[in-house]
């Protein structure tokens, strides 16, 4: 994987609550390679799905790196109880591969109940 790449979190998340997320592929500038990384963003802050592309994008691009939402949803994370859900739709983007998100999640989350579902509520 390209230094670009490795250097991003695959999670960034709000500590707790419920709120938005985008599941982002990032992938080197120039479109010639086939490197590219998933990662979960997410934050009670963002009113829309897009607000947190808007802040993600430029950041990526000083790093040398393209974006491409693949969806979105919302997360419903618990701290205390250590759980997080992961559900819903982005009406701008459409709705994330929750399962991919969630094993994202599994991956800095380890002592969680992690589960996600299909449905829009």
């Amino acid at each position: 994987m390209a230094a670009g790449l490795a250097a991003v979190a695959d999670v960034d998340i709000d500590p707790d609550g419920v709120f938005k997320y985008i599941l982002v592929r990032l992938s080197r500038g120039g479109g010639g390679g086939t490197d590219h990384k998933d990662i979960v963003r997410g934050t009670k802050s963002a009113e829309y799905h897009n607000n947190i592309f808007d802040k993600l994008s430029p950041e990526m691009e000083k790093l040398g790196l393209e974006c491409k939402c693949l969806g979105g949803g919302k997360i419903d994370h618990n701290s205390k109880e250590k759980k997080i859900r992961v559900f819903g739709v982005s009406t701008g983007f459409g709705k994330a591969d929750h399962s991919v998100s969630a094993e994202k999640l599994k991956s800095k989350y380890k002592d969680y109940e992690i589960t996600w579902s299909d449905d829009t509520k």
